[in-house]
C-alpha cells in the first residue's frame, strides 16, 4: 500500500523560488500532499501559488495577521493527513531529490530523517561567516543539550506521523523550534537518522531573508541560544 507524504512549505516573499520548488516537489514525490502556508507575501508569491493551484492539487493557506516559521509549520501539521510529514525551505531546491532517500529511510525502521551538513558526505558551501558560525553553533548546541545529532539547524526533515502524537514543541520563533522538537523526540526514544546534504549559497537573487546582514545574523543566533537555555531550564523544572 502506498503511503502518503505531506510536505509543508512556509512561504514569505518567495517569488523567485516558489514556482520551481512546487514543480520539483510534485515531480519527485509520489502520493504527495503539498501544503503551503503563506504569511501574507507582497512580492507576487501568492499570485503564483494561486495560478499553479487552479486545479486544487495542493492546499494553500494564506495568513494575513499571523507570521512566523514555527507557527506556520504548526498550521501545516494541523492541515496534514499524510503518513509521513516533512518540511524544507522554499529556496533549498537542491534538497528535493533526496526526499526519495528519506522516504526509504523511514521505511527502514527510522522515525525521523534529517538532511545533515555535518555527517560524512555533507557540507556547507555558504559564505564563510555563515558556514563557520553554523558549524560551531551546532557543536555548542550538541554539547549543551547532550544530543548525538550533528545538524540541528538544517531544518529539512521527514518524520512518521506517529512522532507528532508523542512530541510537542512551542510554536514560536524561527527555526529554533526545530532544535526543541528534535531534543524532545530524542528524549522520547524515537530513532533519528541523518543523511548527508550539501547546502549551497542562500539565494542567487540576493541575501538571506532571515539574516540579510551581520547584525540580524548574530541577533538570530542569540535567539537560538536563548531557546537552548529555555529547553535546559524546562528540563530542570520538569525533573523537580
Amino acid at each position: 500500500m502506498s503511503l502518503k507524504t505531506s510536505i509543508i512549505l512556509c512561504t514569505y516573499n518567495e517569488v523567485h523560488h516558489i514556482k520551481n520548488t512546487i514543480a520539483q516537489i510534485q515531480k519527485a514525490i509520489e502520493d504527495l500532499e503539498l501544503i503551503i502556508v503563506d504569511d501574507n507575501s507582497t512580492d507576487g508569491t501568492k499570485e503564483i501559488i494561486n495560478q499553479m493551484n487552479q486545479e486544487k492539487k495542493f492546499k494553500a493557506i494564506f495568513r494575513e495577521k499571523s507570521r512566523g516559521l514555527a507557527s506556520a509549520f504548526l498550521r501545516g501539521i494541523i492541515e496534514s493527513s499524510g503518513d509521513y510529514i516533512g518540511w524544507l525551505d522554499t529556496n533549498m531546491n537542491e534538497s528535493i531529490p533526496l526526499f526519495k532517500k528519506m522516504i526509504n529511510s523511514l521505511k527502514s525502521n527510522n522515525d525521523i530523517v534529517i538532511l545533515s551538513r555535518y555527517v560524512e558526505g555533507g557540507n556547507d558551501k555558504r559564505k564563510l561567516i555563515r558556514s563557520f558560525s553554523s558549524k560551531y553553533f551546532n557543536i555548542l548546541c550538541r554539547f549543551m543539550l547532550q544530543l548525538p545529532i550533528k545538524d540541528l539547524t538544517s531544518g529539512i526533515f521527514l518524520m512518521k506521523r506517529r512522532v507528532i502524537d508523542e512530541v510537542t514543541f512551542l510554536a514560536y520563533g524561527h527555526g529554533e523550534f526545530f532544535i526543541e522538537f528534535i531534543d524532545n523526540a530524542h528524549r522520547k526514544g524515537f530513532k533519528i537518522k541523518e543523511i548527508p546534504f550539501l547546502q549551497f549559497t542562500e539565494d542567487d537573487y540576493g541575501t538571506s531573508k532571515t539574516a540579510p546582514n551581520l547584525i540580524k545574523f548574530f541577533y538570530l543566533g542569540l535567539t537560538y541560544f536563548i531557546r537552548i537555555l529555555s529547553i535546559i531550564v524546562r528540563r530542570i523544572v520538569l525533573k523537580n
